[in-house]
C-alpha cells in the first residue's frame, strides 16, 4: 500500500475543506439560469459568465500530482480549454480523447487543456488507461477557481458544465461554446477550425517516402 506524500495529503484535505464551505461561498456567486440543461431540466451555473472579447480571467488548477497550474503560464500561446463534467462518463471520455488525438494536427504555438472537477487521482488513472498524453488534463476540484471565474460550476452538483473556450495570444476570449445540454457533444470541428486559424505558425509537413529517398 502506497503512502501519500505530505503535500498531496494537505491538498487533498483542502478539497474536503472546500466542500464544507461550498454552500457559504456559493451564496456570494452570481447565478445564471436558462442556459444549460441536464436532461430536460435547466441547471443553475455559479460564477461570472465570460463572453467573446472579454479578457480571460486567470485561474489556478492542479495537475495529477497536485501541482498548481495557472492560465498565465501558457502565455503567449493560444489555449483551447475543453471543459467536461466528469471523465468517468462516456461523452466526456470521447471529448477528451478526441482533442488528445487532434494535437498531432496542430502547430506548436497552441495548447490544449482539459479541465474537470474530477480528483487528480481519477484523472491520472483515466489518462493512463486511455493513453491520453498529448494534452494537459487538470483538476478544478481543489479551489474551483476556474469554475467560479468562468461561470461554469453547476450549483448543487459540484460539476463543471460542458464547454469549449479558446483564448488568444493576447489573453482575450476568442471563442466560447456553452453546450446546451451537458449530455451532448460540443462542436469539435468549429472549435478546431477557429483554433487553427489563430495560429501564427504553419505545422511542418512530413516528407513523403519519395522525398526522403531523393
Amino acid at each position: 500500500m502506497k503512502i501519500l506524500k505530505l503535500p498531496a495529503i494537505a491538498l487533498l484535505s483542502s478539497v474536503f475543506m472546500f466542500s464544507a464551505m461550498a454552500e457559504t461561498s456559493a451564496a456570494e456567486l452570481t447565478e445564471t439560469t436558462n442556459l444549460v440543461m441536464a436532461g430536460n431540466k435547466y441547471v443553475t451555473l455559479l460564477g461570472n459568465q465570460i463572453n467573446v472579447g472579454d479578457q480571460a480571467p486567470d485561474f489556478k488548477v492542479v495537475t495529477e500530482s497536485f501541482s498548481p497550474v495557472t492560465l498565465s503560464e501558457f502565455k503567449p500561446k493560444s489555449v483551447l480549454i475543453s471543459v467536461v463534467p466528469s471523465l468517468d462518463t462516456g461523452v466526456c471520455s470521447i471529448q477528451t480523447k478526441r482533442f488528445n488525438d487532434e494535437v498531432a494536427n496542430l502547430p506548436e504555438d497552441v495548447v490544449m487543456l482539459t479541465i474537470s472537477n474530477d480528483l487528480p487521482f481519477a484523472q491520472k488513472r483515466f489518462c493512463k488507461t486511455e493513453k491520453v498524453d498529448n494534452i494537459r488534463v487538470l483538476s478544478d476540484a481543489v479551489w474551483r477557481d476556474f469554475g467560479h471565474n468562468y461561470g461554469l460550476l453547476i450549483k448543487d452538483m459540484g460539476l463543471l458544465t460542458r464547454a469549449i473556450i479558446i483564448i488568444d495570444t493576447d489573453g482575450v476570449v476568442a471563442y466560447k461554446e456553452l453546450v446546451a445540454n451537458i449530455s451532448q457533444h460540443p462542436d469539435y470541428e468549429t472549435a478546431l477550425t477557429k483554433l487553427k486559424s489563430m495560429s501564427q505558425t504553419v505545422k511542418p509537413v512530413e516528407p513523403t517516402m519519395n522525398e526522403q529517398s531523393e
